[in-house]
């Protein structure tokens, strides 16, 4: 028997949750104590699972508290053909390596948040690559054309006479199947995939001759005001350091406050009327929720170190170096500051390069420049990245 607290069913279906199809059906289900069976799908397009993942699997924990069966399932498959939601362009498709590589450490990140010996996981290409032709097409009879095309993504292409694959309508059908392959009760995932799972729904009615109930959660927007998204590079991630998981948090807009609260923590909002003070416990929240009470203490002396002291942190990584002299942009990429030296000219032609040492510090401005080091010297990358320099 699953949990049927009349409480704990409220709050697994209201905080963070922007729509559920149909709410009078699910919250009967759930009050009945009978298990059903929840599934959340990832494709591993990526290799790193950011805060906008997590809330699908904090969601995801609280319907396994309560007893019921879970299941996270990975698009290997879907991932060849790729996601058409909220995207102006075609998405390149991934090869099997690419996908091999991308789910290595999707169980390790994802156990930071969910009991794997309570979850299921499993694969769509379990189901997806043995369909053959036939099935396809029976398949495909089941959505039109018209459907298709009112996606707004869609409609925003043809005014901008772009191309669209006849492969991406056939992503919301493939999603759509996993719910009749897999037989579930309900299909948590962001809002933006609500065609997805009313197609999956469809499916599921003209299949298994059963409604599939859809919780659809709110999206987390991130500094860009953009969804917080591998795609768009804006993300935090479940694998960042501490400092700089505290330092993005700080770093989000004052009127995100109240959406990173509910949906990234299960605190109450701060009681402070400083948004910054505000964000300070928010920030400290979400790292100790992936990295401890210690780190998240160290991560917020850290930030009141740099930002409000204006001081260099204590512990800093340290470079080892038997040069002396050294170009910029390779030192910056060498020492892991950068990702790329693109990236490295992009923060020193911004200003965003700082060298310290005996107490004096200059701005780096020139990319081609190359830095004499000494010792112990200080360089500082952005405003949260820091290393110390170690001659061999």
């Amino acid at each position: 028997m699953a949990v049927t607290d009349q409480q704990k069913i409220d709050e697994v279906l209201t905080r963070g949750v922007q729509e559920v199809i149909v709410r009078k059906d699910l919250e009967q289900k759930l009050r009945s104590g009978k298990k059903i069976r929840v599934y959340f799908g990832i494709d591993p397009t990526g290799s790193l699972l950011h805060l906008g993942h997590a809330v699908v699997l904090w969601k995801l924990k609280e319907f396994m508290d309560l007893g019921h069966e879970v299941i996270l399932l990975i698009g290997d498959f879907t991932a060849k053909i790729g996601d058409p939601s909220g995207r102006d362009t075609t998405r390149v498709p991934l090869t099997d390596k690419q996908i091999k590589e991308n789910f290595k450490s999707y169980k390790t990140q994802a156990a930071k948040i969910l009991d794997f010996s309570k979850v299921k996981i499993t694969y769509n290409s379990a189901w997806l690559s043995k369909l053959r032709f036939e099935d396809i097409l029976k398949l495909s009879s089941h959505i039109t054309v018209q459907q298709m095309i009112q996606r707004d993504m869609f409609q925003k292409r043809m005014k901008e006479n772009l191309p669209i694959s006849v492969h991406e309508f056939m992503y919301p059908l493939m999603q759509g199947y996993d719910s009749v392959a897999m037989n579930v009760d309900l299909e948590i995932a962001g809002n933006d995939q609500m065609f997805n799972m009313l197609v999956g729904r469809d499916l599921q009615k003209i299949y298994h001759h059963k409604d599939k109930d859809i919780l659809g959660m709110k999206l987390l927007l991130c500094t860009d005001g953009r969804k917080m998204s591998k795609t768009y590079d804006n993300a935090i991630y479940l694998t960042d350091e501490p400092n700089d998981m505290f330092g993005k948090v700080m770093s989000i807009r004052d009127d995100l406050i109240d959406d990173y609260v509910t949906l990234c923590t299960t605190i109450a909002k701060p009681t402070f009327e400083n948004p910054r003070d505000q964000k300070v416990v928010l920030a400290q929240e979400i790292v100790r929720m992936y990295h401890g009470e210690k780190a998240a203490a160290a991560a917020a002396e850290n930030f009141e170190k740099i930002f409000s002291r204006h001081e260099t942190p204590l512990d800093i990584p340290v470079f080892e170096t038997s040069k002396t002299n050294y170009p910029v942009l390779d030192l910056l990429f060498d020492s892991h500051l950068a990702e790329s030296k693109n990236d490295a000219k992009r923060v020193v032609e911004g200003g965003g390069v700082e060298v310290e040492f005996h107490g004096q510090k200059v701005t780096i401005t020139n990319w081609k420049q190359e830095i004499e080091l000494h010792d112990g010297m200080v360089i500082k990358f952005g405003k949260r990245k820091f290393i110390k320099i170690k001659l061999k």
